[in-house]
């Protein structure tokens, strides 16, 4: 293989970015202004969580490391729902799949809350390379972790994430 063209692209990238500018979407950004709707149907907003420390984890039904990393999100939830912590995970399974996520929740004793993203602006607005993929936003609405992948059993980085945003 030529590896010629692979370095003409990496000088072509690195020439577009500054070396001090945090990319959109990225650790230290502000969060993208993003909204959604609930399982309800009800439009919601990541605005609104503003004062708080949010999790967000975009997921799928059919992503079988989103299914795996479920239980360690709702342990999550749990410890931090009387702190002002917020995790929701946002759904990019395809419109009109609400019931079905609904059934899933159910299912696997998902209790946080979901929004519903069938037309993956969140994946867009934060620059997602796939799901399972997980943010977290500050109280001044600032990036302040983010993994891509699956949380695997035991990680603890989140929740060290999260007890170091709340003292901030």
């Amino acid at each position: 293989m030529n590896a010629r063209p692979l370095f003409v692209l990496a000088i072509a990238l690195s020439a577009c970015t500054k070396g001090d500018a945090v990319r959109p979407g990225g650790i230290g950004s502000p969060a993208p202004a993003y909204s959604a709707r609930n399982l309800d149907g009800q439009p919601v907003a990541l605005s609104t969580l503003k004062g708080k420390v949010a999790v967000l984890n975009v997921w799928a039904t059919w992503c079988e490391p989103c299914r795996d990393e479920i239980p360690q999100l709702e342990a999550l939830h749990r410890q931090f729902a009387k702190e002002n912590v917020e995790l929701i995970g946002v759904s990019v399974d395809g419109a009109g799949m609400g019931g079905d996520v609904h059934d899933f929740m159910r299912d696997h004793d998902m209790s946080y809350t979901v929004w519903l993203d069938p037309d993956k602006q969140f994946s867009l607005q934060f620059l997602t390379v796939g799901v399972p993929e997980t943010f977290l936003v500050d109280r001044a609405g600032v990036i302040r972790w983010h993994k891509i992948g699956a949380l695997a059993q035991g990680d603890t980085t989140l929740a060290s994430a999260i007890r170091q945003a709340l003292r901030s």
